[in-house]
């Protein structure tokens, strides 16, 4: 159930919702974690607790994920950055802001700049997506993005050996969160799994259509880091060779991306996962967010 009590943070009501904001340190700017789909903001404690080390660090839900209230899924990306905008107002997080922003994070959080560049000091992207990826991509990577679409109704419910299975993973994943935390996000992601899902019906058009007519970012300093490890999903269906050449593509969006402003710098870190990148390369994160002040 969405919008339900929540071991950490607190609730603020928007748009007559109840949305999920948690945050800690002081200073500015302030840094906010915009998650990937099927992501939310326990995902991103570790960072987050890190970052607020130096400077306001601050997490998040967004409406139809985590413990935020319902909605129907998916949203646009004007949508999600108008009601990001007046959360921040009604929990006063004061702007501007430094953006991080993971996957589909990382649209949202450059379609926040490009609609309220006056709000953001900094940026950066976490593996982020982009309208243009398949220009970058093999041709038969293309044709196999196509064909992997999955039916949201049309999807099995996991079964119980698939739960078992999941938990262990998730619960070795986050080890190190507390523990009334980390159950609940367990708990949460073998719940709501379809979340990932919903969220990115509409990636491929009203998403990528709204960034691509957005114009260009601000010039403020960007970071876009890349990760570069072997994407477990994509194993199943692509060759060693066509993954090679998929990893090489996503490396050289990635390169573009940080190449389209005046400050922006591309790191990319070997070995990394695109779903846990941010667990698995923590310090790599911290600094990245640490540079664009």
């Amino acid at each position: 159930m969405k919008g339900d009590a929540a071991p950490l943070g607190e609730h603020y009501e928007v748009a007559g919702r109840r949305l999920l904001l948690h945050r800690s340190g002081t200073g500015g700017p302030a840094v906010v974690f915009l998650p990937g789909a099927g992501l939310m903001a326990y995902d991103f404690l570790n960072v987050q607790q890190r970052v607020a080390e130096f400077t306001t660090s601050v997490v998040y839900d967004r409406a139809g994920t985590g413990w935020s209230d319902a909605v129907e899924l998916p949203r646009t990306p004007d949508e999600v950055t108008d009601e990001l905008r007046a959360l921040l107002a009604a929990a006063d997080v004061p702007e501007p802001y430094v953006l991080a922003g993971h996957s589909l994070g990382a649209l949202y959080a450059r379609r926040y700049a490009q609609r309220f560049p006056s709000q953001v000091a900094g940026l950066v992207f976490l593996d982020p997506g982009h309208e243009d990826i398949l220009e970058f991509l093999p041709k038969e990577a293309a044709a196999l993005n196509e064909s992997l679409k999955p039916d949201p109704a049309a999807l099995p419910e996991p079964t119980p050996a698939q739960l078992d299975a999941s938990r262990d993973a998730l619960l070795g994943l986050y080890a190190n969160w507390s523990d009334g935390i980390r159950e609940a996000l367990v708990d949460k992601h073998l719940t709501e799994w379809r979340t990932a899902v919903l969220e990115t019906r509409n990636f491929e058009t009203e998403v990528y259509d709204q960034v691509r007519a957005g114009g260009a970012l601000p010039d403020v300093p960007l970071v876009v880091l890349s990760a570069l490890g072997t994407n477990p999903y994509w194993a199943q269906f692509a060759s060693p060779e066509l993954m090679e050449q998929m990893l090489a593509g996503i490396k050289a969006l990635h390169a573009s991306i940080a190449a389209s402003v005046p400050r922006g710098e591309h790191r990319a870190l070997d070995g990394a996962a695109h779903q846990t990148m941010h667990l698995e390369h923590e310090d790599a994160v911290v600094e990245a967010i640490r540079s664009v002040f």
